[in-house]
């Protein structure tokens, strides 16, 4: 097993997991209280792939303004297999969800979405994934059908299910996303639907409008998108995402189009905004 890693500030780290937040890699991170820095970075088989690695890594650290050097290793397997569960634990989101790694016990209480943060692209980690739980489960007694743009790991839609929306689907253009999605969705009993599809796509969207929308893409595909997004939206529409710095740039090619903004949640570096559809 290899290991592709970086020393950074912390405060870059929220940023980071967002770029990677559906992709190839799936990054991990890891801070010693007794340090200064946060060790991030990601775990991967393939020898071939360090090349890859190493340069994906650096690119996204220069997305987010960071700088560190980026260090390779191998690692014994049965080092490895484990090591990144020290990262996460359960989490309670909200006033009733809960998000729960497989080797965790399972809680008393709660609607308990589980998933394997080793294999997952995506999960209640991230601020803004967790700005989007809230606002679903602060929704869920007007129920409704449920559209998730940029699926991941299918955290969103999981939780939707089981929070009582029907019908529910999500969509990502990266095809190893939606299998992801399918298999935790498996796991956890429910059956939303996903399918591949690209915003801006030519081909006729494969999704009909739906009473809440969830869009959690970054902040400049959310402008460049906007009028597919907000024709998909018959009542809420959920941006997420989003730097807080680009926030209201973001917000206003909304209410351009038929939007008003009910309210915001802001954690760390990322603002996430509910929208209500005006008339």
């Amino acid at each position: 097993m290899f290991r592709v890693f970086s020393l950074i500030d912390e405060k870059y780290v929220n940023p980071l997991f967002e770029v990677f937040d559906g992709g190839v890699f799936v990054l991990s991170s890891f801070r010693d209280v007794k340090k200064s820095l946060t060790e991030v970075g990601f775990y991967f088989p393939e020898r071939e792939r360090l090349a890859e690695a190493k340069k994906t890594l650096g690119l996204a650290l220069a997305v987010v303004g960071a700088r560190g050097e980026i260090f390779e290793a191998e690692i014994p397997d049965e080092d490895w297999r484990f090591s990144y569960r020290k990262s996460f634990k359960t989490e309670r989101i909200g006033n009733r969800l809960v998000v729960r790694p497989p080797w965790e016990p399972m809680p008393a209480d709660g609607v308990v979405v589980t998933l394997d943060p080793g294999l997952a692209f995506g999960t209640g980690k991230h601020e803004t994934t967790r700005a989007c739980l809230e606002y679903i489960e602060e929704l869920s007694g007007e129920g409704g059908s449920f559209l998730d743009m940029g699926t991941g790991s299918g955290i969103l839609s999981i939780a939707a299910v089981k929070l009582g929306y029907a019908p529910v689907s999500g969509f990502d253009v990266d095809p190893q996303a939606v299998e992801s999605a399918e298999r935790n969705a498996k796991d956890n009993g429910v059956a939303p639907m996903f399918f591949k599809y690209a915003l801006g796509s030519k081909e006729p969207a494969p999704y009909s409008p739906c009473d809440l929308v969830v869009a959690n893409i970054l902040g400049p595909l959310l402008v460049r998108f906007a009028p597919e997004i907000a024709t998909a939206s018959g009542k809420h529409l959920v941006i997420s995402g989003i730097l807080t710095e680009i926030y209201d740039e973001v917000l206003s090619a909304y209410v351009e189009r038929g939007f008003a903004e009910k309210s915001r949640k802001t954690f760390g570096e990322w603002t996430t905004g509910l929208l209500e559809r005006r008339g």
